[in-house]
C-alpha cells in the first residue's frame, strides 16, 4: 500500500506568542515549533497499517516554510519512510495548503490512503482534510476514532455530537482525519532519530504543484492579543472576616451579586 500522512508544524502550546510588525499574524522568531498533536495520531496509524501490510511505504508531506522540515524529520524518526516538503510562504491559507498537498500527491504513482489530523492545534480550522479530498476527488472521513482496513476500502468509526458514533464505509483512495483516541503515538527512539537525518525529503516549489498567489482565499489583518489579566487579591483575616470581605468585593467591585 502507498500510505501518505499530511502534517502541520504549529507553535508549542506553552510558547509565548507575539504579533508581527503588521499585526497580520504571529512573529515566528523565537517560537518553539512542534508537530501538531492530532497529526501524531495520523502518523502512528499509518505506521501501524504499514506493519500489518509488508511492502507498504509511509510518506509524510508538509507545506510551509523551510522550518517545517524539522517536523517532517520528527515523523521520519517515528518510523515514516520518506518525506515531501512543499515550500509555501508563512502566510499560506488552508486552501493553498490543501491544493499544494493535492498537487504533490498527484505526482505520486499511486495513492491508497492519506492520513491527516482532524485539525491543527494553532488555528483549529479543520478544513485541510476536506479541501484536500475535494482536490483529489477522494472520499474523506473526519474525527475518526477507529478504522477497519479491507482490500478495497475502509470502515471508519467517527465521533459526532452527543456522544454518538457514526460508521462510514469508503473505497480507496480515502482520507482519514484522526481524532484523539484512535491510537497511542509512539516515541521516537534515539537510533530512529539518527536514521531520520539520512532519510530522503523531496523538495517541491509552489509552482511544481500548481499553486499561485491567486489560490489564497483568506488574508488576515489586525490581530490583537487578549488584554492582560488583572492581578488577584488575597483576603486576610479569619474565615468570617474573609467571607464578609469576599461578599463585599463581589457586590461592589465585581458586581456579580
Amino acid at each position: 500500500m502507498n500510505i501518505f500522512v499530511c502534517i502541520k508544524q504549529v507553535p508549542d502550546t506553552e510558547t509565548k506568542i507575539k504579533l508581527n510588525a503588521t499585526s497580520s499574524g504571529i512573529d515566528p522568531a523565537g517560537i518553539k515549533w512542534i508537530l501538531s498533536t492530532y497529526d501524531e495520531y495520523a502518523v502512528e496509524e499509518a505506521l501501524r497499517l504499514r506493519e500489518k501490510n509488508p511492502g507498504s511505504t509511509v510518506t509524510v508531506l508538509s507545506a510551509g516554510p523551510a522550518r517545517v522540515i524539522e517536523s517532517i524529520r520528527t515523523a521520519l524518526a517515528m518510523g515514516a519512510d520518506n518525506g515531501i516538503h512543499i515550500d509555501l510562504p508563512e502566510t499560506a491559507d488552508n486552501n493553498s495548503i490543501a491544493k499544494a498537498l493535492a498537487g504533490a500527491l498527484k505526482k505520486e504513482a499511486k495513492v491508497d490512503l492519506v492520513f491527516t489530523g482532524k485539525e491543527a492545534l494553532d488555528d483549529s480550522a479543520a478544513q485541510v482534510s476536506q479541501l484536500l479530498a475535494e482536490y483529489l476527488d477522494a472520499a474523506c472521513v473526519t474525527v475518526v476514532l477507529g478504522v477497519e482496513y479491507g482490500p478495497a476500502g475502509v470502515k471508519a468509526r467517527r465521533e459526532v455530537e452527543g456522544g454518538a458514533v457514526e460508521v462510514i464505509e469508503a473505497s480507496f483512495p480515502v482520507i482519514i482525519a484522526a481524532q484523539k483516541g484512535l491510537n497511542e503515538p509512539r516515541y521516537a527512539s534515539l537510533p530512529n532519530i539518527m536514521k531520520a537525518k539520512k532519510k530522503e525529503v523531496k523538495a517541491l516549489k509552489a509552482a511544481d504543484v500548481g499553486v499561485s498567489d491567486a489560490d489564497q482565499k483568506i488574508r488576515y489583518k489586525n490581530f490583537q492579543l487578549p488584554p492582560p489579566k488583572q492581578a488577584g487579591k488575597k483576603i486576610a483575616g479569619d474565615p468570617a472576616t474573609q467571607a464578609k470581605e469576599l461578599v463585599r468585593l463581589l457586590h461592589e467591585e465585581a458586581k456579580v451579586v
